[in-house]
């Protein structure tokens, strides 16, 4: 089976003990692995898709227990790099009663920034990979050309990528210097996911096929469009296709779109997916990715935390099932 590689940051959430306050007034929390990356590794590695997370931790506390949560998580941990010119990476959450959240980071900069091009091996990937990132290491840093050389490598090997922009602005200088840096990667990518909340912000379209529509440039072969409760749309270059999401009663959205992407690429995985295949196989497969992606990014609300709440694939098959049976 061909692997998952993710780069990227790993940290540590601080999940708030209180919800429905303001993150000035929580006075308590307890710690939890995070990092939009490491949450989809963990999760496609749940399903049991071999899973790699390129990042660097402190060489700290923080990042010793992250390091052993990645690997209680499934995932190989063989390329995290460990740094003693910078701490690892923490974010505060506040969480308001629908379980939506509100972030404050402490990174200035943290270790996963420090993660140098030279330290990205092109010999890792291999055909039917897929490398999967983010936005929130594409500020100007080490790892951002780490990024680039991880990309090119990726390709090269005939891999997909696959870029979540995942936009979290408390991070940038800017939200200009954002967008310029989503931009600037994602022609790059095979796949795209964005959700409702950040596709207005990257494309400046505010009509939502139009702004989907203008994605589809670049190597980028399909639009994954994400819209929470109410589930998410499939655009390829000759199709669209919709699948509704599960109601369940949400305790904390965290980590809750990664666990839908780590599920696409699980099935993207283990449908043997190629660059030269990857339309026509979602479009033939479209219904089925959709649902165990929408199935694991809503059960994941139901817990608290990223990767400590990501469910197991028999539960993902269950509520797949009950929605079956019940139509």
């Amino acid at each position: 089976m061909s692997r998952l590689y993710t780069i990227g940051e790993m940290l540590i959430d601080f999940i708030p003990l209180q919800t429905g306050r303001p993150l000035h007034e929580v006075t308590s929390f307890k710690r939890a692995p995070g990092g939009a990356p490491a949450n989809v590794a963990a999760a496609a590695a749940k399903y049991g898709s071999p899973s790699y997370l390129l990042t660097k931790l402190g060489q700290d506390a923080f990042g010793d227990y992250l390091l052993q949560e990645l690997q209680n998580a499934g995932v190989n941990a063989e390329h995290v790099r460990r740094t003693d010119e910078a701490g690892t990476g923490l974010a505060f959450v506040s969480l308001k009663e629908n379980g939506e959240r509100d972030f404050s980071f402490y990174r200035n900069p943290s270790a996963d920034l420090l993660l140098r091009e030279d330290e990205i091996d092109p010999a890792w990937f291999a055909p039917g990979d897929i490398l999967h990132f983010g936005s929130v290491d594409l500020v100007d840093s080490p790892m951002k050309t780490a990024h680039r050389k991880a990309i090119r490598a990726a390709k090269t090997a005939g891999g997909i990528v696959s870029f979540d922009p995942n936009v979290r602005l408390p991070l940038w200088r800017s939200a200009d210097d954002c967008r310029r840096a989503i931009l600037e990667f994602l022609p790059a990518a095979h796949l795209i996911k964005i959700s409702d909340e950040e596709l207005e912000f990257v494309t400046g379209i505010s009509d939502t096929e139009t702004a989907i529509l203008s994605l589809m440039r670049g190597d980028v072969q399909a639009v994954v469009y994400t819209r929470g409760a109410d589930g998410a749309e499939l655009y390829t270059r000759s199709g669209r296709y919709a699948a509704p999401g599960f109601p369940v009663k949400a305790l904390d959205t965290t980590g809750a779109g990664d666990a839908f992407v780590g599920g696409l690429l699980h099935r993207l995985l283990e449908l043997n997916a190629d660059p030269d295949r990857l339309s026509a196989l979602l479009d033939r497969h479209h219904a089925d990715i959709l649902l165990f992606a929408n199935a694991s990014g809503a059960l994941t609300t139901t817990g608290s935390g990223a990767i400590s709440a990501l469910p197991d694939r028999g539960a993902i098959e269950s509520l797949i099932a009950g929605r079956s049976s019940a139509v």
